[in-house]
């Protein structure tokens, strides 16, 4: 490897101190580094051309983040734990200064989760469509105000229901152990490619969680409505929809990939530990 890039959250003090102890380590074995804040995701999206790996350094929320700043490139990242639950991530911090070196030296294995890909067609507001990727779900909610938004789902030109609920989510495998799972969803093993399509807080309407084949297009149309809602992706990028706004959801052709070093047979097992609040 000859660049890695590390992105860490900047409210965490040990993360910075963490990233510029790994920065320096890398130089020293004549690696060319970049540090970033996870908040600053346009300025790591500039630094991604020719990266090697980046590491990320916090917890699941800082993977999501530097999942963005590289997508839709295919540039691996190994996640360093100093959040909670830490299921994405991969090294502990003392493994991170142990193991690091056998990751660069190619002991580690790579593995590649799907991604979901929402477009939202050209409005008089913004006259080009606007594409979206998410490695662990879309959310389409109410606004400011907390009062129930209707949602037509329609899966591959069918219509399915109109959900009067909370909100509606479309989680990737990844994302069944995040919000979609608070909600209600099912546990899909991380490299599957199928998707969930689940509603949140349903108020008399259709309350079950779907199962969909990776080939399916989901087109989501918001009612008219007096209240706003919002398309949320990976829990940090919001954008307004407006009434009878169409979002159309799919499997992406790009991926995510991880680098790992822990054999991938120690998932179940760290998932149960995490589950229970347990750093694995």
């Amino acid at each position: 490897m000859k660049k890695v890039g590390i992105i860490f959250h900047p409210l965490n003090e040990a993360a910075g101190n963490l990233a510029r102890e790994l920065g320096e380590s890398l130089n020293t074995r004549g690696i060319s580094t970049w540090l970033c804040s996870a908040w600053e995701g346009e300025s790591a999206r500039a630094q991604v051309d020719d990266t090697d790996l980046v590491l990320s350094i916090g917890g699941d929320g800082t993977i999501l983040r530097a999942a963005q700043a590289i997508l839709p490139r295919s540039v691996p990242i190994t996640g360093i734990n100093l959040g909670n639950l830490g299921f994405m991530t991969e090294l502990s911090v003392d493994e991170a200064r142990e193991k690091l070196a056998s990751l660069l030296d190619g002991e580690g294995w790579f593995d590649e989760r799907s991604i979901l890909e929402a477009e939202l067609p050209a409005t008089s507001e913004s006259p080009e469509p606007r594409k979206f990727y998410a490695l662990n779900d879309f959310v389409i909610a109410h606004g400011e105000v907390a009062r129930v938004i209707y949602v037509e789902a329609i899966i591959d030109g069918k219509p399915l229901t109109t959900y009067k609920a909370d909100g509606v989510i479309v989680s990737t495998a990844t994302g069944s152990t995040g919000y979609s799972l608070a909600a209600g969803g099912p546990i899909l093993h991380p490299q599957a490619k199928e998707m969930l399509l689940l509603p949140i807080a349903p108020h008399l309407s259709a309350s079950y969680k779907l199962v969909l084949p990776p080939t399916s297009a989901i087109e989501l149309r918001v009612s008219s409505t007096l209240h706003s809602a919002m398309l949320t992706v990976d829990g940090h990028i919001s954008t307004p929809l407006s009434s009878d706004a169409i979002v159309t959801v799919k499997r992406s052709e790009n991926t995510v990939r991880f680098l790992r070093i822990h054999p991938d047979t120690s998932l179940w097992g760290s998932l149960e530990q995490r589950l229970k609040g347990k750093q694995g």
